[in-house]
């Protein structure tokens, strides 16, 4: 039985649909957001990791932003 060989993409991870990618973006954002929820709910929350979550979640709503758009030829 042969093996299909599977392409890696730069980090040596498995290439993922564009679809998969998607959904797991805005998972990562969904998870960027309960963070930053608990983080608010806290008495004593560090400003500069709060900053930090805020970044990257903007950073991945950037990223969906740009793969959701439709491509100009």
């Amino acid at each position: 039985m042969a093996l299909m060989a599977r392409t890696r993409n730069q980090k040596g991870e498995p290439n993922m649909s564009l679809a998969s990618h998607l959904a797991e973006l805005e998972r990562k954002h969904g998870d960027l957001e309960r963070q930053i929820d608990e983080a608010l709910n806290q008495p004593s929350f560090d400003t500069i990791e709060l900053t930090k979550l805020k970044r990257r979640k903007l950073a991945l709503k950037d990223e969906i932003r740009k793969l959701q758009a439709p491509t100009q030829h």
